[in-house]
């Protein structure tokens, strides 16, 4: 069985942490056109992504990425109907070997992309994890990044499983958007 050689997260975040508002959906003041970029080279990388039923990362270049769908709708993995180069996953009943040997994978990197639960559910594994932070958004009642916030800040739950930061990096200073890369 094989697994992937990297496991790296990609998020966007508000000043509370919020990756959607209540609704569940990605406000405009998250869709910055500086972390759109970052976020698009580096699924490049990718052999492929992880997400939720409702994450994804939508464009010109969706139909040709490599997925697993996280959900428990399945009892272990399934074709993702209408979903070319995808698997559901829950992994509860499949392992991620499972799951990565199911696309037919062999090292490589694997990509998280959201939302909550996908995120979670790869904290303790994360080899890195892109946090980008929309300063001045605040999203209340909103979906948080990971389980546990509030209270809990995502740089604390990043660091509490292991991940250092290294030093902040201003992608759009005029747009107050900065990135910080935890790496284990």
């Amino acid at each position: 069985m094989a697994l992937p050689d990297r496991i790296e997260g990609l998020a966007i975040v508000s000043d509370d942490g919020m990756i959607a508002d209540a609704s569940g959906v990605q406000p405009e003041a998250l869709k910055l056109e500086a972390d759109q970029r970052y976020f698009r080279h580096m699924l490049d990388q990718a052999a492929a992504l992880v997400h939720g039923k409702n994450s994804g990362e939508g464009g010109p270049d969706a139909a040709r990425r490599t997925r697993l769908i996280l959900t428990h709708r399945v009892a272990g993995l399934a074709p993702a109907s209408g979903v070319p180069r995808a698997m559901l996953w829950n992994p509860a009943g499949a392992s991620l070997n499972e799951a990565w040997d199911a696309l037919g994978l062999s090292g490589r990197l694997l990509t998280v992309i959201g939302g909550t639960g996908p995120f979670g559910e790869f904290l303790p594994r994360y080899d890195a994890f892109h946090l980008s932070r929309a300063q001045g958004v605040r999203l209340p009642g909103g979906m948080p990044v990971f389980p546990g916030i509030p209270p809990a800040a995502p740089e604390d739950l990043l660091a509490s499983h292991g991940l250092k930061p290294a030093p902040v990096q201003a992608l759009d200073t005029a747009a107050g958007l900065v990135l910080t890369v935890w790496r284990r």
